[in-house]
């Protein structure tokens, strides 16, 4: 008679070896499909890979803002404040010293420049918004370069700056600027040059910043001294040597004096009063031509992305 162990299934003979075992041995009872290592591909680098990276970041810069409709509205408050309030206000003070012009009409390049500034440069703040919520890091590890992340960034605050820009001159009747086709794609050319560098400058200074809060004293720090160094609310001419120096090195500067001149150039004013509101900006005496002017703007421009793209290669 057979004695079976106790615990031992009755149905079992004890000389059949248990499911999983083998007469060399018990069989690794793992389920195989735990054995099998997934295969995580990583695709090489190319030019479409990185042009698709540049589409992708520009595109989320555009949904971004388009999503915030309150950031359209208050960004254009202050250009507003400016032209019509400011420009109004102080007309009866210097009505004699712009022989019949409109103190408005002045104004009107600068808030130009003005609108594309102040877009600009919170569009080069989402660097710092990412990386102080996460999403940066994201970003930094797909298989791209960063030099592709940094031209989609700069790409897309310099869109979304010359959709402002277009708002502004939409507005240019009120300004007493008429609305000449050839006018309104120079300046308009000239806004998106300068979107571009401005947003290049700002993302090369906040690649480096960690918090938003830090982001913002140093855009309070740069921004208003850039404004007002341009030649935006005067003439930049006959003024004191260092004066003269920090317009010769402002950015916005080879924006504010061609679209001023290219905006002269269509009103019927004496040429006494052109040559004194719209002198033109000087190199030692040379009078640069507005082709110069652009040219260094966008020289600037691409500076300014080169410095971007190598602070951004540095950052941790």
């Amino acid at each position: 008679m057979t004695v079976t162990p106790k615990g031992t299934p009755p149905d079992v003979p004890q000389d059949v070896p248990a499911s999983g075992d083998t007469a060399a041995g018990p069989r690794d009872r793992t389920p195989a499909t735990a054995l099998r290592v997934a295969a995580v591909r990583v695709p090489g680098r190319s030019a479409a890979s990185e042009l698709r990276a540049v589409k992708v970041v520009w595109q989320r810069e555009i949904i971004r803002f388009f999503n915030g409709p309150l950031r359209i509205l208050t960004s254009l408050v202050q250009p507003f404040l400016f032209l019509f309030v400011l420009g109004t206000g102080l007309s009866q003070l210097t009505s004699g010293g712009t022989g019949g012009l409109g103190l408005r009409t002045f104004l009107y390049p600068g808030i130009l420049a003005m609108a594309v500034l102040f877009t600009a440069m919170s569009s080069a703040a989402s660097i710092v918004w990412d990386r102080e919520f996460g999403f940066l890091r994201e970003m930094l590890v797909a298989p791209v370069s960063r030099a592709s992340i940094v031209v989609g960034k700069c790409l897309g605050g310099a869109t979304v700056a010359a959709v402002q820009g277009l708002v502004v001159i939409c507005i240019a009747g009120a300004a007493g600027v008429p609305y000449a086709p050839g006018l309104m794609l120079g300046v308009f050319g000239i806004q998106v040059l300068l979107a571009f560098t401005i947003t290049a400058f700002g993302v090369a200074m906040s690649v480096r910043v960690r918090q938003m809060q830090s982001f913002m004293a140093l855009n309070q720090l740069l921004i208003m001294p850039l404004y007002f160094m341009s030649g935006a609310m005067f003439p930049a001419s006959d003024l004191p040597a260092w004066l003269t120096a920090l317009n010769r090195i402002d950015p916005l500067s080879y924006a504010v004096d061609p679209i001023r001149r290219l905006v002269f150039a269509h009103l019927d004013l004496a040429p006494a009063v052109r040559a004194r509101l719209a002198p033109g900006m000087t190199w030692g005496g040379w009078h640069v031509p507005i082709a110069v002017e652009v040219a260094v703007l966008a020289a600037l421009g691409l500076a300014l992305l080169a410095t971007a793209i190598t602070q951004f290669g540095r950052a941790d």
